[in-house]
């Protein structure tokens, strides 16, 4: 029997690397961007939540993929939509977290650390709680099969620390782990990380819906 097909529908390059390994063990034949000749269309995230704007790219990136198969074969998207929520911040940047400071191309990560620490300067360490979310949103052309989320707490730090990862991860401190995120190995941050509590939920849905 022929897997279902999955199209991981990011244009993240950090996101996607993650969504690649966390999906090595999915039951699907799992392809990128790549695979399609002219890419994913872009998808103005309109959305007041992360659930709202993942639903958004994944029916996109599904109806896009299904009808660009030569084969007549139903494509299965998967889409990503996750940021960081600061306690201090009401929530923000939240669904703004990749376009926080307004830049974009390859200064926007740390165009928006530096947005983020001039948000918190001076405020005290017990008032940095924040927490990292994602919501994963699996969907075919017109219909959403499923949605998941996960988060992981933490605290941001008053300057960076780590030089892996990508976004806010060399700002955010994960007190079990004593280290931030951009100080982990990509093993360690996918065995705790927001977006591997969200693929775990996932792997587990998808057993009812592939029988």
């Amino acid at each position: 029997m022929k897997k279902q097909s999955l199209l991981l529908a990011s244009g993240n390059p950090g996101k996607l690397t993650e969504l690649r390994a966390l999906s090595a063990d999915l039951p699907l034949v799992v392809t990128g961007p790549e695979s399609l000749q002219e890419g994913l269309p872009e998808v103005d995230e309109t959305g007041t939540t992360f659930l709202e704007n993942a639903t958004l790219k994944a029916l996109s990136a599904a109806e896009t993929a299904t009808k660009k198969c030569k084969d007549n074969e139903v494509i299965w998207a998967l889409a990503d939509d996750s940021g960081l929520m600061v306690d201090y911040l009401n929530g923000a940047p939240g669904v703004h977290s990749a376009r926080f400071s307004g830049i974009s191309g390859e200064k926007r990560d740390a165009a928006n650390n530096e947005m983020l620490l001039e948000k918190l300067k001076g405020v005290p360490p017990e008032k940095r709680m924040a927490s990292f979310w994602c919501v994963l949103a699996l969907a075919k052309p017109g219909e959403i099969l499923l949605a998941v989320e996960g988060s992981v707490e933490g605290w941001i730090l008053d300057r960076p620390r780590g030089e892996s990862g990508f976004g806010y991860d060399p700002l955010f401190y994960h007190e079990p782990s004593d280290r931030t995120f951009a100080e982990l190995s990509a093993k360690e941050k996918a065995a705790i990380s927001h977006r591997s509590r969200a693929m775990t939920r996932l792997q587990a849905a998808l057993e009812s819906i592939l029988a």
